[in-house]
């Protein structure tokens, strides 16, 4: 199938990009950071032309578990161990009204429902106690849990929504406010002045990639820095209602959500797959999504798997993403490592100051 479940078929698709065009600004990815770029830039007064090799959030962005999560992909004690105590607060304070800000832009694809972390182990438990001290000793809400999904901790800052239906939205306002963006455009030759297509051009005075996953492949030298693997889900037909929130349980390694209309959102298990998930193929494979469905089984769900999916994400050593000037004039941001919804549209409003020759205020990456 590979069709995520978010995809209720609606959507009318974009043209390519055929001859020769012109803007301030070329911005390469419409997912979520992408066109918080794009929207960020017509704010200000920038003329955009936004592309995608595929479609709109044809990738991770609209492929991705539909959580919400402040902060970047370790969690927070291991944020402040790592990068001290100021970058984590101010990373995860920025996150929070990012999501704020995201729900301002697209209320009806966002609930604000918190997320639960949920331990597997004895081990696990005590990390989710130094998770919540850490949390409280900044300032930040959380609470020790205990309920039918285990124990752990709830995060009430934290939302669940719709990621195809939040990127949808984002790119009908870009139309609407005089943004051109084109699908199956692929980008071929970037360069701080041009961007080249298939069958097309871009002449413009700067460059935006905004990509998550293969984005080492559009950029090459970013190689050894980032590393793009396959992440997976399964859905299934509704069953009644037992979450209210979305879980991370087993270190972030098993995920799960249930729709509004009761569906289970459920992904992971790319352990289980070992080195076969360092790839760039988007594709659901036999022996992941097994381990998926046993996992249906332990939380005893018993109805059919509707969808099947995957999607590419990239990956750092230290967690941190991509925010930077790769070559002259072609700016880039992504790997997220596993979760960029939030931090990734946070850095794509941040790159569109940069790109206008500013900083936005409250800026924390591109400062």
């Amino acid at each position: 199938m590979n069709t995520p479940v978010w995809d209720d078929g609606s959507w009318p698709g974009l043209p390519s990009l055929q001859g020769k065009l012109e803007a301030e600004v070329c911005v390469i990815g419409l997912g979520g950071s992408g066109l918080s770029a794009i929207l960020e830039l017509l704010r200000l007064g920038r003329t955009v032309v936004g592309l995608d090799a595929g479609s709109v959030a044809g990738g991770a962005a609209g492929r991705n578990g539909g959580f919400l999560l402040a902060g970047i992909a370790k969690f927070y004690h291991q944020t402040v161990s790592d990068h001290g105590r100021d970058l984590a607060r101010r990373l995860y304070q920025a996150t929070l009204e990012q999501i704020e800000h995201m729900k301002t832009e697209t209320p009806q694809a966002i609930r604000q429902v918190g997320s639960l972390r949920i331990a597997a182990s004895a081990e696990e438990l005590e990390d989710c106690e130094q998770h919540l001290q850490a949390l409280r000793a900044d300032g930040f809400a959380a609470l020790p849990y205990e309920g039918p999904e285990g124990q752990g901790l709830l995060i009430p800052g934290d939302a669940a929504f719709n990621p195809l239906q939040r990127c949808r939205a984002l790119a009908r306002q870009a139309l609407d406010r005089g943004a051109r963006l084109f699908e199956h455009s692929p980008a071929l030759l970037i360069s701080g002045q041009e961007v080249q297509t298939p069958q097309g051009r871009i002449l413009c005075e700067r460059v935006l990639v905004a990509v998550d996953g293969r984005l080492e492949q559009l950029l090459p030298e970013l190689k050894g820095r980032v590393r793009t693997a396959r992440l997976q889900m399964l859905a299934t037909a509704p069953v009644e209602m037992r979450y209210t929130r979305p879980v991370y349980r087993r270190w972030g390694y098993d995920y799960w959500q249930q729709l509004p209309d009761g569906r289970i959102a459920l992904g992971g298990m790319r352990d289980a797959g070992g080195e076969a998930e360092w790839t760039t193929e988007a594709a659901p494979s036999e022996p992941v999504q097994a381990r998926l469905e046993q996992l249906l089984e332990q939380l005893g769900v018993q109805a059919p798997i509707t969808h099947r999916w995957a999607a590419s994400v990239a990956y750092t050593p230290t967690g941190l993403p991509i925010a930077e000037e790769a070559r002259p004039g072609v700016w880039a941001i992504g790997a997220y490592s596993g979760t960029g919804n939030a931090v990734g549209a946070l850095l794509g409003r941040e790159a569109a100051w940069v790109l206008h020759g500013g900083r936005m205020p409250g800026a924390v990456w591109l400062t």
